[in-house]
């Protein structure tokens, strides 16, 4: 009997993510590996796309933003001294907070960087846009108690 993504089953998807105009976003198919189950691993409208379906099985879904990485917060852009970071600096690189300010788990991306002045982004690179998700299941597997335990603990 084939195993179904159901709660605390490992699901195995490829997925291809595009922008509205069906341009790709990233390169080539990706994969995630996640316990299914409401664990919050994976964005909502798609484990309940794949709820109860066997590898093999493939959807296409449109997800706005709100959906995933939510919408692009302007009160996420900060300005800081450039004199409190590295010298080798460049647009791209990440650092886990802004200097000054409390650690808050953000991953800041620069994305502009002046003689006195660094601008750094909070927003999740794709916060603000519709996507749209090819995904096909490969493998659906039991989860053992450890795992399930472990998982219920990250969760929490």
């Amino acid at each position: 009997m084939e195993l179904v993504a159901i709660k605390n089953r490992w699901v195995t998807v490829h997925y291809r993510l595009f922008d509205s105009q069906g341009e790709p976003v990233e390169s080539g198919e990706r994969e995630v590996t996640y316990l299914h189950g409401g664990y919050g691993e994976i964005f909502e409208p798609i484990e309940q796309a794949l709820e109860g379906q066997a590898a093999g099985f493939e959807t296409s879904l449109y997800l706005e933003p709100e959906q995933t990485f939510g919408d692009y917060d302007a009160e996420l852009v900060r300005l800081a001294s450039r004199a409190d970071f590295p010298e080798q600096l460049e647009p791209g690189m990440s650092f886990d907070g802004v200097p000054g300010e409390a650690p808050d788990g953000r991953i800041w991306i620069v994305t502009d960087i002046g003689d006195e002045v660094v601008v750094l982004d909070g927003n999740h690179p794709l916060a603000g846009m519709a996507l749209r998700f090819e995904l096909r299941i490969v493998e659906v597997s039991e989860a053992d108690d450890d795992e399930i335990a472990d998982q219920q603990a990250l969760s929490n």
